[in-house]
């Protein structure tokens, strides 16, 4: 009897966590934010393939890489409006999420895997059906990988009821999305002799590098709540006049280095933090027990 009236009741806990709840309002503003980071990538998908609904253009990979970085300002200022306007939900994080894996999955996987194969086009080489699997496999990687980066992410920022980030754990999808865009940004509008020539032949191998990045547990620190969050000396401010000095100047370069520095810098951290650990900690000398003059 007792295992029975045991069952139903676990039962009935069970059918009402999985009770469906209609959602009845939204916030509007930050909804607003959130389906612009969406528009924007399935834009820059639409842009990378050559055609627009108004027409072509010449530098449509251009424009297809600038939408995705328009969805990367979207993405961050949508989560500060939900919070500025008390409206945080689960509905907000969920759309967010969906936008994500649009804008920074799909979009960017589609921009390189669209540049390199017409590259291969003016090409004459005997393994490009080799060479189009192994793209193929690069760009699919990357999308799971962001599918499955984005859906940890929900389900630990869950557990822990955590709005306020100071670490990411994986390389954030936005920040590999930069990383695969700006490097495509470089190799268009830039001469392509010396290092940039080289960005074709990195180009796929980074996105596949990216991806895998994005589900490891490598801490990441959150560049806002980590370096611009709090009060800081005035040196500090000083400091961040070089940086947006050369975002402003060199836009592209300063993108590509950015992206590259803050990828490598979770992996360059865990080194030596392993390193650090591994790094036996000498012994103290035991005091003698004896007094000195008893040692003597």
């Amino acid at each position: 009897m007792m295992a029975n009236s045991r069952y139903r009741h676990r039962r009935k806990q069970f059918l009402n966590r999985v009770k469906r709840r209609p959602v009845k309002t939204i916030a509007i503003l930050p909804s607003l934010v959130t389906t612009l980071n969406g528009v924007c990538g399935f834009g820059a998908i639409v842009f990378a393939a050559g055609g627009t609904p108004i027409g072509r253009f010449d530098n449509h990979m251009v424009i297809a890489c600038y939408l995705v970085f328009i969805g990367m300002i979207a993405d961050m200022m949508d989560g500060h409006l939900a919070r500025l306007s008390q409206s945080t939900s689960s509905f907000g994080g969920q759309l967010d999420s969906l936008c994500d894996i649009v804008s920074f999955g799909v979009a960017p996987a589609f921009i390189m895997l669209n540049l390199i194969t017409g590259l291969l086009a003016e090409t004459t080489l005997v393994s490009q059906h080799l060479i189009l699997r192994g793209l193929w496999l690069c760009a699919l990687v990357f999308v799971c990988c962001t599918a499955i980066r984005l859906a940890r992410f929900n389900v630990e920022n869950e557990k822990t009821h955590s709005e306020d980030h100071s670490t990411f754990t994986g390389l954030p999808s936005p920040a590999a999305a930069g990383l695969v865009c700006s490097l495509t940004l470089v190799y268009e509008l830039y001469e392509k002799t010396g290092p940039t020539a080289i960005i074709p032949i990195i180009l796929p191998l980074v996105t596949l590098g990216a991806g895998v990045l994005m589900v490891t547990r490598i801490k990441y620190p959150h560049i806002p709540n980590y370096y611009l969050k709090g009060k800081k000396p005035i040196s500090y401010l000083i400091k961040l006049l070089l940086p947006i000095w050369a975002l402003i100047v060199y836009t592209e370069i300063s993108l590509a280095l950015f992206a590259c520095g803050f990828a490598l810098s979770g992996l360059f951290r865990a080194a030596f933090e392993k390193m650090r650990r591994k790094t036996p900690v000498p012994a103290e000398p035991t005091p003698s027990l004896l007094p000195d003059s008893a040692a003597n």
